[in-house]
């Protein structure tokens, strides 16, 4: 349940930053309050996970997640570029975060 909590918090992370960015400084108030709301319940959920999953693996596993989706969504809707290189490194990130799950 814990590693189900904690993807789920990872989702969150790529929400709330992505919120952050369509905020423009906080000055839009819609992405503001879903930032904040995403915000608590990702880190909420990080901390619940963290309990019962080393610190370490849950915080890499947390960054990773969020990481890759933020790069993803910015990709999906044109800020950003998908080059070969970045994909391939997205590729080795989703890699990386299954192998910390296999050895914990």
């Amino acid at each position: 349940m814990a590693w189900l909590v904690l993807i789920l918090s990872g989702m969150l992370e790529a929400v709330w930053a992505s919120a952050l960015s369509a905020s423009e400084g906080f000055r839009k108030w819609k992405p503001t309050v879903l930032f904040a709301l995403s915000m608590t319940a990702s880190m909420a959920g990080l901390a619940w996970a963290m309990t019962s999953l080393p610190t370490g693996t849950a915080y890499a596993v947390w960054v990773g997640v969020g990481a890759t989706l933020t790069v993803a969504w910015a990709i999906v809707t044109k800020r950003e570029r998908a080059g070969v290189a970045r994909v391939l490194l997205l590729v080795l990130l989703v890699t990386s975060i299954v192998g910390l799950k296999a050895v914990s």
